[in-house]
């Protein structure tokens, strides 16, 4: 991922759009990126501009707050509040979004971002959000964690696990039933889903009833298949997550624990998890390790769904850029449907 000029991926994707969904709909497994994929790449790699990785942390938040600025998006529909919620001994921050206009006592999903656990914010992340809560008419907790470098593991994970344990205890304060409650993250946020689900089995709550993952990391392996297929070109590289994971934390005991890299886990330590839908894109160097965690899932007897999106990008939900894409809109009605079908 390069230094983009916003308005001209924008420009490269609406111009493709009208003929985005053919490979998609086809079915069979693209052999190059969709149309609208094709034209954010062309512009994306037609910059020359240094990689994401070689900037200051505050230049590569910079790059995505531009980025997903630099498309229109419909944000309408939800109502938007902020508050700090104290949970054995930490303060953490969370961005509350419901769907406007709502009443009574709703369903609830944490939602973990994502960004490489240095990148994102609400701001970055509230069309994706809001796609979700609008469709699934569930509420979602965003829980604002503190990023590295200015925190390293396990300090966000714990955050993210304090904040869902709150809102299970507390959820009446903030409007929502804590005890139909479910965990969603993109990326790295995916990574955080899985590692509290599996926080919440093994410490003896809250109970969750759903986990969403989105093209999540489980693994900091950069070795695997489609590690060495896409690891240039195709938006997120192999470089960039390496800088990611050094960010996060250096020490391989750390990065070995299933806290860390979920699919570490025995089929012992994840059998009686919640049901997880598990989303990844065809041209994703996580592709790999997001499907070896379905059928690990599934082989430790938890009701796991992963589907593939053929001729996308990872993060292809969340890039505004590509909201109107046929398999941005096909994975943000799959994964509401199962929010709000899981939260009933």
């Amino acid at each position: 991922m390069k230094i983009v000029k916003p308005l001209l991926v924008a420009a490269a994707v609406a111009a493709a759009l009208s003929t985005a969904s053919a490979a998609f709909a086809a079915g069979a497994e693209a052999v190059r990126p969709d149309a609208a994929t094709s034209g954010f790449l062309a512009a994306l790699n037609g910059q020359k501009g240094p990689g994401l990785e070689t900037l200051s942390p505050a230049k590569a938040r910079q790059v995505l707050v531009d980025a997903q600025n630099g498309a229109k998006v419909d944000l309408s529909g939800i109502e938007v509040s902020n508050r700090t919620i104290e949970q054995d001994g930490l303060s953490v921050p969370v961005t509350i979004v419901r769907p406007q206009g709502a009443t009574g006592t709703l369903p609830v999903f944490m939602f973990f971002h994502g960004g490489g656990w240095i990148l994102g914010d609400f701001p970055t992340h509230e069309r994706l959000v809001r796609d979700l809560v609008v469709q699934s008419g569930a509420v979602a907790v965003f829980v604002n964690y503190t990023p590295s470098p200015e925190a390293h593991y396990p300090v966000a994970i714990n955050q993210a696990y304090a904040a869902t344990k709150w809102v299970a205890a507390h959820g009446a304060e903030i409007g929502v039933d804590g005890s139909r409650l479910a965990v969603v993250g993109n990326s790295v946020g995916g990574n955080m889903a899985a590692v509290v689900a599996l926080m919440a089995k093994d410490k003896g709550g809250p109970a969750i009833r759903f986990q969403g993952l989105l093209w999540p990391v489980t693994d900091h392996n950069f070795n695997t298949g489609s590690y060495n297929a896409f690891q240039q070109g195709h938006f997120l590289t192999r470089p960039m997550m390496k800088w990611f994971w050094d960010a996060y934390t250096k020490n391989e005991a750390q990065r070995n624990e299933i806290y860390a890299s979920p699919l570490r886990a025995t089929t012992a330590q994840l059998k009686g998890l919640p049901p997880a839908l598990i989303q990844v894109a065809q041209f994703d160097v996580l592709r790999d390790e997001g499907e070896a965690y379905g059928r690990k899932l599934d082989a430790a007897g938890v009701d796991a769904t992963t589907t593939r999106y053929d001729g996308t990008i990872h993060d292809f939900g969340l890039l505004n850029a590509l909201a109107e894409d046929a398999p941005t809109k096909a994975a943000m009605k799959a994964m509401a449907n199962e929010i709000a079908t899981r939260l009933k």
